[in-house]
């Protein structure tokens, strides 16, 4: 791994792009339907079991923008702070690595946004009891440990883990859990869907940069597997998500559950597309696979509801 003295020279600022389109680039908007899907998922079946609460909801989905949001600032940061963002990377653009925001002004950014989040669970806990406040300890060390810390998880292969624990079974779980004040097997089956296709965001995302990762001594399990291993990771996340769903729906779940099977087709278009692209065309395949995540999430929670 490069020391912070190897990373690359920050571009001259330009003053008028460090502004709010700089910071919106930091945030990284277009992946931000991985937080709300699973509170998407938790909360129709909340709903199901006439365990709604508006306030609890609200926090729930607000702590997830903010987590998602703080993950991806923290990304940034501390990726340009490894050395592992160089010039002419394949993904969107680094607000720290291209000069757009100094980086002392993106450290304070993540802090703020985390702070934020730190606030939001304070309600939730309020609301909700102790159980959340332990949740939501865990889920901001993680996404602090994701990219930075002494064991960056993102660059030891633990990131897929990772996004499936925190963006799936955490998530759409805790959201059931401020809702109800209570986990099922129930909430927890159907939160692992959900975190498979989260994951599967992720793997594009890995799968694009498997060579500059590589090269940076960023050793995700995209690096570990290679293109083919990664290109069959992803095909088997969505159908994996898909065929749980279908398990849970025919197994004595709630059949309207069977409605989210309606985003089957968007999985299959994008796991054709997967399979044949590199490089930056996997920057529109990331789009798709986190709206194909959320498309998936709203079906499914109307599919609870009305059953």
């Amino acid at each position: 791994m490069r020391e912070s003295s190897s990373k690359p020279p920050v571009a001259p600022l330009d003053p008028p792009a460090s502004s709010v389109r700089a910071w919106l680039l930091a945030v990284r908007p277009r992946t931000l339907p991985a937080a709300v899907s699973p509170v998407v998922v938790g909360l129709g079946l909340a709903a199901a079991d006439h365990g709604f609460r508006l306030g609890p909801a609200l926090a729930a989905l607000l702590g997830g923008l903010l987590l998602q949001a703080g993950v991806n600032v923290a990304n940034d940061y501390f990726d340009f702070v490894r050395g592992i963002d160089q010039p002419g990377r394949l993904g969107p653009t680094r607000v720290t690595q291209s000069g757009l925001i100094p980086p002392d002004k993106v450290r304070l950014g993540m802090i703020f946004i985390f702070a934020l989040a730190a606030l939001d669970g304070l309600y939730l806990t309020l609301a909700s009891g102790w159980p959340i406040l332990i949740a939501g300890l865990a889920a901001g060390l993680a996404a602090l440990a994701y990219s930075g810390g002494p064991y960056p998880l993102a660059s030891h292969g633990l990131g897929d883990l990772f996004v499936f624990i925190f963006f799936g079974l955490v998530a759409a779980g805790g959201t059931y859990y401020v809702q109800t004040l209570s986990v099922t097997g129930e909430a927890l089956f159907l939160a692992c869907p959900i975190g498979l296709l989260i994951t599967a965001i992720l793997v594009v995302n890995n799968l694009r940069d498997i060579d500059t990762d590589r090269r940076a001594g960023k050793i995700t399990l995209a690096v570990r597997l290679g293109v083919r291993g990664s290109r069959i990771e992803y095909a088997l996340l969505l159908a994996g998500a898909f065929l749980l769903t279908a398990i849970y729906a025919l197994a004595g779940g709630r059949t309207g559950a069977l409605l989210s099977l309606l985003a089957l087709p968007l999985s299959v278009i994008e796991t054709r597309r997967v399979s044949q692209n590199a490089g930056p065309a996997l920057n529109q395949s990331l789009a798709n696979t986190a709206r194909l995540a959320l498309v998936y999430s709203l079906l499914l929670a109307v599919g609870l509801v009305i059953s």
